[in-house]
Formats: structure tokens, C-alpha cells, sequence
């Protein structure tokens, strides 16, 4: 039975105050997975004090609850979430063109601030619904959350420049059949980053990385040179519980992890842009008052 550990060694580097985790997902009992969508995770779900003590582990003061494809269009879930989770957490939920004004009034009181378009297999809502999707996130200063092959950006470099919303490009941009540091693919993110609605978010890198861990050198190469060239632009989140691990041996290890991504981050000054100034810039988060005891 996978188990998912929430103790032991800590991270190589102290997360500093107010860090946001910029991708979670949650499960709570009581949400069947919705037709179109994947399986829950596997495993015992965890609950919210399991949530909690995995972010006191890592160091983890906010969290961003992405709506899981499990769920597709259903947000019952992530709503009970960030009640259960309170102000420590905001959401990004899933909608499209037919979401009516009161919905988005219900999830905005509720502590959403973003929507996700996920253009592969088992999302809710793709790319065909972009600009609808990224009219009604504009109109109530959301951000977006895209997912897509990301070998496919120059295809769609001209509609992601137009878009009115903040948006990040999620899961290290999941350039499925690899991108290097100076090819087109990078060129054309580096182009978005520039334009100053467009961040991109480290996070879930087993996803696509070629080569694999403990490095991840393929996905290594070019999210160094992303750091580097927008550190006001970079977010970065855990992906915990880690969907798509099915096996005790395919699960991975948080700290080590963290580690190594957090690790592509020049230094101290950008690694806190990385985890607190940028999510809060991103995400409309008030600036971090607490302190932590």
C-alpha cells in the first residue's frame, strides 16, 4: 500500500517565512472521481492534518489547491478544502464559457483566485476555451493556470501573448520531447516571460523529464536558464500528494526533491522571489504579516 511520508530529514535550505506552495492538490471523502477524469490518487487519501504536517515538514506557510482532473468541472471538492484549510489556502478551480456570474461570485468568496486550462489527456477544459476562460478570470483579477505539450508553444505563443489574465505555464512547461536551453521552444518562453503577464511554475518535474531522476538534467538545463533570466517570474510547488504515483517505488522523495529543483535557483534572494514574493504577485496573496512559532 503506498504510503506518503510527512517526517524526516529537512530540506537542505530553510524555506523562508510566508513560502507558498504554489501547486497542491486535496482529496476529501465524500468526491467520487468525475467521468472523463482519472482515478483519486492512490492510497489512503490524506487528510487535512496529514496536508498540514506535510507543509510544517518542508516549511510551507501557504498553499495554492489546484482543482485535481479527478474532479473535472465538479469544484465541490476543492470548496470543502479550502473551508477545511482556511486562510492559509487559496484555489484554482476549473470553469469554462457557460460558468454563470454567480458561480464565480460562490468560488471567489470561497478563497479561489485562479482557474486552470489543462490541454491534455484527462482535463477538463483545454485551450479551446482560452480567451472564454481567460475573459471571465480577467474580470475578476484571476490568474490562470495552462497546461499543454509544451512543445507546442509556438503554436500558441500568439494566443498566450494575448491573454488578459496573469498566467503561469505549469509543470516546467512538459516539454514532452525535450527542449534545450537555446531552442526555439525556450526562446519563445523567454519572449512570454519578458511580456509581464507570463510566470513559470517548477513543479511535478518527473512528469516529463526525459532523463530522469535524481537530476532531471534534461528539465535542469533550461529551467536554469529561465531562473536566471526572469527570477521575478518563477513559482514553485510540490505537487503533493503526487497524482500519478501509483507504487511505493514510484513515489517520490519530497525533501530530495526539493532539493534538486529549488536547487536550479541562483540564490537566496531569488529563492525567496521563488517562494514568496512571486506566488503572492501571481496568486493576488496579500504580502506575508505572520510569523511562525
Amino acid at each position: 500500500m503506498l504510503v506518503r511520508p510527512l517526517s524526516g530529514a529537512k530540506p537542505a535550505f530553510a524555506f523562508p517565512a510566508g513560502a507558498v506552495d504554489a501547486q497542491m492538490h486535496m482529496y476529501l471523502p465524500g468526491y467520487p472521481a468525475q467521468p472523463g477524469g482519472p482515478d483519486l490518487p492512490a492510497g489512503s487519501l490524506p487528510n487535512a492534518d496529514q496536508y498540514r504536517a506535510f507543509m510544517a515538514w518542508l516549511g510551507i506557510d501557504r498553499v495554492i489547491i489546484t482543482q485535481g482532473n479527478a474532479h473535472q468541472r465538479d469544484n465541490g471538492n476543492l470548496l470543502a478544502c479550502l473551508d477545511e484549510m482556511g486562510d492559509v489556502a487559496r484555489g484554482v478551480a476549473v470553469i469554462d464559457e457557460t460558468t454563470s456570474e454567480s458561480e464565480l461570485d460562490r468560488l471567489s468568496a470561497a478563497g479561489v483566485v485562479g482557474v486552470r486550462i489543462m490541454d491534455l489527456p484527462g482535463g477538463a477544459v483545454g485551450l479551446d476555451a482560452l480567451e472564454a476562460v481567460d475573459a471571465k478570470a480577467a474580470s475578476r483579477g484571476w490568474m490562470l493556470a495552462v497546461q499543454f505539450d509544451g512543445n507546442r508553444i509556438l503554436d500558441h505563443a500568439p494566443r498566450l501573448q494575448a491573454l488578459k489574465s496573469r498566467w503561469v505555464f505549469d509543470h516546467h512547461g512538459k516539454f514532452f520531447a525535450g527542449a534545450t536551453p537555446d531552442g526555439p521552444e525556450i526562446t519563445a518562453l523567454r519572449q512570454l516571460l519578458d511580456g509581464g503577464r507570463c510566470w513559470f511554475k517548477f513543479a511535478g518535474v518527473y512528469e516529463s523529464s526525459r532523463s530522469g531522476g535524481p537530476d532531471y538534467a534534461d528539465v535542469a538545463a533550461f529551467s536554469k536558464v529561465l531562473a536566471a533570466h526572469a527570477p521575478e517570474r518563477i513559482v514553485w510547488g510540490s505537487n503533493w500528494p503526487h497524482n500519478l504515483a501509483k507504487t511505493q517505488d514510484t513515489y517520490p522523495d519530497d525533501v530530495a526533491l526539493a532539493n534538486t529543483v529549488l536547487g536550479w535557483i541562483s540564490d537566496e534572494a531569488a529563492l525567496r522571489q521563488a517562494l514568496v514574493d512571486n506566488p503572492e504577485e501571481l496568486f493576488g496573496l496579500p504580502a506575508w504579516q505572520g510569523s511562525r512559532t
